[in-house]
């Protein structure tokens, strides 16, 4: 969407706080030993006592509050009884709601209490990553310059990016144009940000795999080699400076 008048701009800010505040709680939450269900259950209660509803069950039916994904699974893991979590897990939490008619989205991935199968130096580079993009995106930005960034920021860390995923529009509904805010350089993309404009950036920074396949449950995705991959995101509005981090109380580059 773009913002065209100041209700919007509140209307915008009030549902990225309800998500912004639900990410933060839930990753301070998450303790070894606690299934993702339980972990889901609880963003469920915060999302409640905002008036917030899930966007991606009203959007795609899909079986949970939020997308919970553990180790190798990329994204859009579903929340279950049977995943227990583990010390030293890599947990990503991607939370998105609507509410009052508006939405937005955020998500990021961290290790669950002690490091000890070395994935922080991943989630690093994706923190990074996502700050250095957000910096570079002001109205009249190619869209590809900034997938240009990512790209290259991950493999100056020795990582690859997922090319089959990617940031979108958001505001009126979860995904809007522009849609495919890829993680690399598209030089067909001529498309160029613009001011006003709400927009979800999101990185995929992975060890091995290039591209996200979806497994038989219909929605997780894991990588078509393999190995992990850590995501952040904001939503963003687009200004002629610095962007208006409308999720940055969740606190993911803390």
């Amino acid at each position: 969407m773009s913002i065209t008048k100041h209700e919007e701009l509140i209307g915008m800010q009030k549902v990225s706080k309800a998500v912004a505040y639900t990410l933060k709680e839930m990753r301070n939450y998450a303790k070894p030993g606690m299934t993702t269900k339980e972990l889901d259950d609880f963003g469920a209660k915060i999302f409640s006592g905002f008036g917030a509803k899930s966007a991606p069950y009203l959007t795609y039916g899909f079986p949970g509050w939020t997308c919970i994904s553990v180790d190798n699974e990329f994204c859009h893991g579903i929340p279950s009884e049977k995943r227990i979590l583990k010390e030293g897990d890599l947990v990503n939490i991607d939370v998105s709601a609507e509410l009052d008619g508006f939405w937005s989205d955020n998500g990021g991935s961290f290790v669950l209490g002690e490091d000890v199968n070395q994935h922080q130096k991943l989630v690093d580079a994706s923190k990074e990553i996502l700050q250095k993009a957000i910096r570079n995106i002001k109205g009249g930005v190619k869209i590809s310059e900034v997938g240009h960034i990512m790209e290259t920021e991950a493999k100056k860390r020795g990582f690859k990016v997922v090319k089959n995923l990617g940031g979108h529009g958001i505001g009126r509904s979860l995904h809007e144009q522009p849609d495919e805010i890829m993680n690399y350089k598209n030089r067909f993309d001529q498309r160029r940000f613009r001011k006003n404009s709400v927009v979800a950036i999101e990185t995929f920074i992975t060890t091995t795999s290039t591209y996200a396949t979806e497994l038989n449950d219909g929605w997780t995705m894991v990588g078509n080699k393999g190995g992990f991959m850590a995501q952040h995101e904001h939503t963003i509005v687009v200004t002629d400076g610095k962007p208006i981090i409308l999720t940055e109380m969740n606190g993911i580059w803390n």
